[in-house]
Formats: C-alpha cells, sequence, structure tokens
C-alpha cells in the first residue's frame, strides 16, 4: 500500500479521496494506512462488504456517493498517468472512461501470452464488429461517474469481469463512453488471483451479450 501511495499521489487531483477496501481486521495493511493517514494521506479504510476481490472492488465502488471513482489494483499494474486524461474526460461528460491498452498509444508489458492474446483480440473484435465503443474491455482500471453507478445491478459473480459489466450495460442505456491510452505492466510482487479458464467463461458471456446488442443496434 505504501508504495501505491507513493506512485500515485502526484498524479491524485486536489480533494481526491482513496478508499481502500480490507477483508479483515488482522489484514497488514492497515498498519501501513494507518502510519499514512497519520501523516496526512487523504486515505479511507472499508471493511470488504462480500468476498474477494468482487466483494472489494463493489464495495469501492458503492462507498463513493456522487463524482468520477476510479478503480485501481494495489499491485502497481496500473498508469497513473492516465488519471489527469481520465478525469478531463468525465469533466467532459462521460460516464465511464476505460484505461486502453489496446487503442493508439497504449501498451501492455508482460503477463501471460495467451492472457494477453484473448484479452486484446477480444475487445478489439467487439469494436470492429459490433460497435462496442473502447477497444480495451477487460481492463480493471478505469473511471465511473458514482451517480451512473447508484442506479446499476451488478450481476457479476467472479470480480476481474465487474468492470466488462458495467461497461457493457453503460453503452446500453446510452451512456457516454470514452477511452484514453494508457500502459499496463504485470505485477512484479505478489501472485495475480486471476485464473484465465476459471474467468474466461464469464467474460465469453458478456462478449456475446455485447456482440449480440451491437449486431441488433446496428440492423435496426
Amino acid at each position: 500500500m505504501r508504495a501505491w501511495w507513493e506512485a500515485a499521489k502526484a498524479h491524485l487531483p486536489a480533494g481526491s479521496v482513496v478508499l481502500v477496501v480490507y477483508d479483515f481486521e488482522e489484514d497488514n495493511t492497515l498498519p501501513v494506512v494507518r502510519e499514512l493517514q497519520r501523516d496526512g494521506a487523504p486515505l479511507q479504510m472499508l471493511r470488504n462488504a462480500g468476498k474477494g476481490v468482487l466483494g472489494a472492488m463493489v464495495t469501492g465502488l458503492r462507498g463513493a456517493s456522487s463524482g468520477p471513482v476510479v478503480v485501481s489494483m494495489a499491485d502497481l499494474s496500473d498508469d497513473f498517468r492516465a488519471l489527469a486524461p481520465m478525469l478531463a474526460a468525465w469533466q467532459a461528460g462521460a460516464d465511464v472512461v476505460v484505461a486502453s491498452r489496446y487503442m493508439r498509444g497504449g501498451r501492455q508489458i508482460g503477463g501471460p501470452w495467451l492472457k494477453g492474446q484473448l484479452s486484446r483480440w477480444g475487445g478489439r473484435s467487439l469494436k470492429w464488429l459490433a460497435g462496442f465503443p473502447v477497444s480495451d474491455a477487460t481492463n480493471s482500471y478505469r473511471l465511473y461517474d458514482a451517480g451512473m453507478l447508484s442506479g446499476m445491478r451488478f450481476e457479476s459473480t467472479g470480480g476481474f469481469e465487474l468492470a466488462f459489466e458495467i461497461t457493457l450495460k453503460a453503452w446500453i442505456g446510452g451512456a457516454r463512453i470514452a477511452e484514453v491510452p494508457a500502459t499496463w505492466h504485470d505485477r512484479v510482487k505478489g501472485q495475480s488471483r486471476f485464473r484465465l479458464w476459471s474467468w474466461l467463461p464469464r467474460y465469453a458471456r458478456l462478449w456475446a451479450r455485447a456482440m449480440a446488442h451491437g449486431f441488433a443496434h446496428r440492423w435496426t
């Protein structure tokens, strides 16, 4: 958490509040958060209201009552330089802003080859064939308007597919969606909880739903 804060703080706009979602009181992140709070860091701790990564993301998203809310993992994979253009896109009227690895100017560095190829071409096929508004359907690092989220019911059961679900529902509902280029780095510490073969069916269902909506929209 300290490494994340040191990397992110220079890119956070004035008045930002960072919601740190934790799983249990013995979490070794909490002493670090309390120390940073004593040093003046605008961190707020939220106990995970569910389980795992899905519960953590939903807890954080529901914890923001207004304005823009950005989901970022603590493994330093996300590109904090993208925050300013993400916020600018929101200020210009976007309800969802995707930090895109696959648009011009975006990059993905490291990570399993097969996972990266499935993600890249799955997203691009949606954009080319179905008119999906962004090139990167699966990156969890994105900005949402809290007001848009307040009336949305989440159906995801796994976790990381939640970002795809929200963006798909926003698109179907006519929300404004934008993307900005970003560089994603594979984690250098810890072990990822992403398991391709258990998550792939969840992404495939959303992909099929997006493709069906896109074709139906184009025909009508």
